[in-house]
């Protein structure tokens, strides 16, 4: 089962990741991946889907937490990754060996450690077959 990162969110000031369920009449109805408690959070609640957030890098571009998640998933070979409860110091060389190019300036130890977090929930609910996302595809069209 592939696993769509849209619906899989971050609510400000809640530990863990939850599934997105359903719209309801002041907010939205989540579910936690950690224990499946489902619960109703308010509409002005700061609410970030996964598959939005990314990172600054050296070359300019943000790198969507989806591909880091790919690298992290890539280096374990689908395993637990280090804990986030690790030292800042090895949580961030341990991101460096996967992402040399995010931007040191910009990129702090408590982002790295939630990353790894969020990792680690993903692989321990077996969620990390991502949807690919749908691109539109250029076609061409012959000339007489």
């Amino acid at each position: 089962m592939q696993t769509d990162l849209q619906k899989i969110v971050s609510i400000s000031g809640q530990p863990g990741l939850y599934k997105y369920l359903s719209q309801a009449r002041h907010g939205i109805i989540v579910e936690s991946l950690k224990d499946g408690k489902r619960t109703c959070v308010a509409a002005a609640t700061k609410i970030s889907s996964l598959a939005e957030i990314t990172i600054y890098t050296n070359n300019g571009d943000d790198l969507l937490l989806q591909e880091i998640l790919l690298k992290i998933k890539d280096k374990t070979g689908g395993e637990q990754a280090i804990s986030h409860k690790s030292p800042s110091e090895e949580l961030m060389a341990y991101f460096e060996e996967i992402v040399p190019e995010y931007n040191k300036d910009k990129v702090y130890p408590h982002h790295v450690k939630k990353m790894i977090e969020w990792y680690n929930i993903l692989q321990e609910n077996q969620l990390l077959d991502f949807v690919e996302d749908e691109k539109e595809e250029d076609t061409e069209i012959a000339g007489d």
